[in-house]
């Protein structure tokens, strides 16, 4: 096999079927500015995920950086090291300071039972990140936020399309944010969404992805500029209508996976969630390089020598990278330590070839 292999390919619907959802911009000449297309996809994603209120935004990063602005917060916020450097840079660019929570070892999120240690006078949200599309445990996470009076928004960002216990995992919290980017389930090319069920915050997301502008001749606060594109809009519209088709392809490939890895020793797999309804976003494994026999870097070379690129995700640690080394305590993170650095994600995507599937286990096993 010739061909080069990496960790993901963006879905993308049929090239005449984009061309005709974009023909009424050329029509309009509204690109932008929350147009047409913008406000279609809002419509049906509220829908889609049977909630009252969804912002869209250029991207993620942004949706969660200014939906943490919009809570008006200062001081500490728990959250996880264990994620895309994304999530800590929206905490600390709103001068909030991040307090790190080690996670769990069986599905990688928060270990809600080190929370409340955590918690000072000076605390005031919780930032827990679903990993992989693997679900932290939304109802501890919320005794323990109300207990306290503290907020929960959740990075969701491999979430979409997932139902937990008969609701969007996106309407848990009290905000969530999700990713469109090209890698994800599902994309807008780039982009991103706040799902919240406060009205005025949802008023004010759409004033702060908007310069903070409230009337045309107002500026109500400080505010940026990270609004969804009429062409990424469309693009959502029309990857929406496949969305069931890119899950159902997506499952073939896991539990291909799941059969073929399964039983070998020395790689650990994430189990299923009871209740979950996933989107297969990832598939992430274990490497235990005193049961495997070799180490994780060792695997990910091997790959790489057959032209198969799986990713170390998350690797390094958010504390262990230079921006943020030796700035905040990264005690007591045994698990997210040890994870990380075992930690290797490998190819998933839904046109993911069987033959390709059967190659990476091969090389896994041997």
């Amino acid at each position: 096999m010739d061909k080069t292999t990496f960790v993901t390919r963006s879905s993308m619907p049929p090239f005449e079927e984009y061309m005709e959802e974009i023909r009424p911009i050329w029509e309009s000449h509204w690109l932008t500015n929350m147009g047409e297309k913008h406000i279609e996809l809002q419509k049906q994603l509220c829908d889609f995920m049977h909630v009252d209120h969804v912002e869209l935004f250029t991207n993620g990063h942004m949706a969660l950086e200014l939906a943490l602005q919009a809570f008006e917060m200062d001081g500490e916020v728990i959250t996880t090291p264990f994620t895309f450097s994304s999530t800590t840079h929206a905490i600390v660019r709103n001068n909030l300071t991040p307090v790190f929570c080690d996670i769990e070892p069986e599905h990688y999120t928060m270990d809600v039972s080190k929370i409340e240690s955590l918690i000072t006078d000076k605390t005031r949200a919780i930032v827990p990140v679903h990993v992989y599309g693997n679900v932290c445990d939304v109802e501890e996470i919320d005794r323990i936020a109300k207990k306290h009076g503290l907020k929960v928004i959740y990075d969701a960002a491999h979430t979409f399309g997932e139902v937990y216990k008969g609701k969007s995992v996106a309407a848990y919290g009290d905000a969530s944010m999700l990713s469109f980017h090209a890698t994800k389930v599902f994309n807008t090319i780039e982009g991103g969404a706040i799902v919240c069920d406060d009205e005025n915050i949802g008023k004010r997301m759409y004033n702060l992805k908007n310069f903070g502008i409230r009337e045309d001749e107002q500026l109500a606060e400080v505010g940026a500029n990270a609004k969804m594109s009429e062409f990424q809009a469309a693009m959502g519209i029309c990857n929406l209508r496949h969305l069931d088709e890119e899950i159902a392809k997506r499952k073939n490939i896991y539990e291909l996976y799941m059969s073929e890895l399964q039983d070998v020793k020395g790689i650990k797999l994430c189990s299923p969630q009871e209740g979950l309804e996933k989107n297969y976003a990832y598939f992430p494994i274990y490497v235990d390089p005193a049961e495997y026999g070799a180490d994780r870097d060792e695997l990910f070379s091997r790959l790489a020598a057959e032209k198969i690129y799986p990713r170390k995700y998350f690797y390094p640690l958010i504390t262990d990278y230079e921006c943020y080394k030796g700035k905040y305590d990264d005690s007591g993170l045994e698990n997210a330590k040890r994870i990380a650095a075992g930690i290797l994600t490998i190819p998933m995507y839904a046109d993911l070839e069987e033959e390709t599937v059967h190659k990476i286990c091969d090389i896994i096993k041997r």
